[in-house]
């Protein structure tokens, strides 16, 4: 095991990272920005790094620096957590080839997965099914070639970036009349966003569940599942409460999808903690996208089978073999997850601001994962996401229950948070009943 870790990246899952290496005894190096100097996490750590100002891309994207932070202070890894820069290949490379472990994903992982395209291709070639759509990226000044590709589809259509992640990158299209003035806003978006503009059409599917996989592969071909995931419940593409396992679907279903997973990722070769998306709808899986890393929603795969991700990352990082078999994997209860941002609750605009005042709920089966306490102040350049509600009971309707409990009893005074929304959506009868979709929570917030 490692003596000394950097963590790159900051907030909750720095704090997380950061335990998880104090329980394996673990130094560990914050690499900070300069807003950044008061969080937890920093004020925490073995050591602590300045790694440039507050923008992202001086800071947390800013390659050399955290390397230069893993030489200055003798470190032996560096775990770039989830967002910036951890499903970057050429961060992966530069971070070995300076003499580092990378906690992740081999480069060439990194590369064909990045690229939803080739993902796409070569999850067909496995024999996964894929949303309907030609799998071919689309040349913006043949206006014809991209009208004919998305009547060949049948709108509506959805827009994609190649290289797009989080929730961007996205458009739906209903009518030719629109297609075009969306191929270029998109096109903008993409460069703009991942600084590569490569475009692609698929089907729209009315209202489909997201279900998706956790994957643990270690270097020895030893590959896992740890069960499913429902994250159906998003706005704008983006997450908002997720739970596990995934609901309405029989277990064997589960259990056989987890093993296509399983079987794909061990063809792939694959390393470290991976994610396997998909859209269901009329009891028909279609793949989207693999996320090589840890996933912002990964403690409730965490509640339900008592397995440590982020310790089991590390242990795949160095070299050793995966705590567990498939046969030791079992699943008890139910948890589910509510992403707790900083954003007004009608415009959802970030709330940057100092937390006046923070309390915590508490009690058998709940756990927050945040980084918050009285008197910080959240900055406004970086995501609004400030912490993870998670209960976990024997049965969903428990754990709903709980739910509403631990939400009544949070408080964070001082920015604007969803919290209302939160406290509001678990009492909401589709939602106690299953009846979601990626587009339930959109429908659930227009007036009337």
């Amino acid at each position: 095991m490692f003596n000394k870790l950097v963590i790159a990246n900051r907030g909750e899952i720095a704090l997380r990272i950061l335990r998880a290496c104090r329980e394996l005894g673990i130094s560990t190096v914050a690499a900070y920005s300069q807003i950044d100097r008061e969080q937890q996490h920093v004020l925490l750590a073995d050591e602590s790094v300045c790694i440039g100002p507050a923008p992202a891309a001086a800071s947390y994207l800013n390659i050399p620096a955290i390397i230069s932070a893993a030489e200055v202070t003798d470190a032996e890894a560096i775990h770039p957590g989830y967002g910036f820069l951890a499903e970057n290949a050429d961060f992966a490379e530069q971070v070995s080839s300076s003499g580092f472990v990378f906690i992740g994903p081999r480069p060439e992982t990194l590369r064909l997965l990045g690229d939803k395209l080739a993902a796409i291709a070569t999850m067909r070639e496995h024999g996964l099914p894929c949303v309907p759509g030609p799998g071919t990226g689309l040349v913006l000044e043949d206006q014809a070639a991209c009208l004919q590709a998305a009547r060949e589809i049948g709108y509506p259509v959805m827009i994609k970036t190649a290289m797009g992640g989080g929730g961007r990158g996205m458009r739906i299209v209903h009518s030719e009349a629109t297609l075009l003035n969306a191929l270029s806003l998109t096109y903008l978006e993409a460069q703009n966003s991942f600084g590569d503009s490569a475009l692609y059409l698929e089907k729209h599917l009315d209202n489909p569940r997201h279900i998706e996989f956790q994957i643990l592969a270690d270097t020895h071909g030893n590959v896992i599942h740890l069960g499913s995931r429902d994250c159906s419940v998003q706005r704008r593409q983006q997450k908002i409460l997720e739970e596990a396992p995934a609901i309405n679907i029989a277990p064997e279903e589960l259990q056989r999808w987890g093993e296509h997973c399983v079987r794909v990722s061990r063809d792939l070769k694959l390393v470290g903690a991976a994610t396997f998306e998909f859209l269901y709808l009329d009891g028909q899986f279609h793949f989207i996208e693999v996320n090589p890393r840890i996933q912002v929603e990964h403690p409730v795969t965490e509640m339900v089978t008592g397995v440590d991700l982020v310790k089991e990352q590390l242990h795949i990082a160095a070299g050793e073999p995966l705590s567990y078999e498939q046969a030791q994997i079992q699943w008890r209860g139910h948890a589910i997850e509510c992403r707790i941002n900083a954003e007004h609750p009608e415009t959802f605009a970030p709330s940057p601001g100092e937390v006046q005042r923070f309390h915590a709920p508490g009690g058998p089966g709940i756990r927050m994962d945040t980084y918050l306490y009285h008197g910080y102040r959240i900055p406004p350049h970086y995501d609004s996401l400030i912490g993870k509600l998670i209960v976990h009971a024997e049965h969903r309707d428990l754990a709903l229950a709980r739910l509403s409990t631990a939400l009544s009893e949070i408080v964070i005074d001082g920015v604007a948070t969803n919290l209302d929304l939160h406290r509001r959506l678990v009492r909401d009868a589709n939602l106690i009943d299953g009846k979601i979709g990626v587009a339930f929570l959109e429908k659930w917030l227009r007036p009337g």
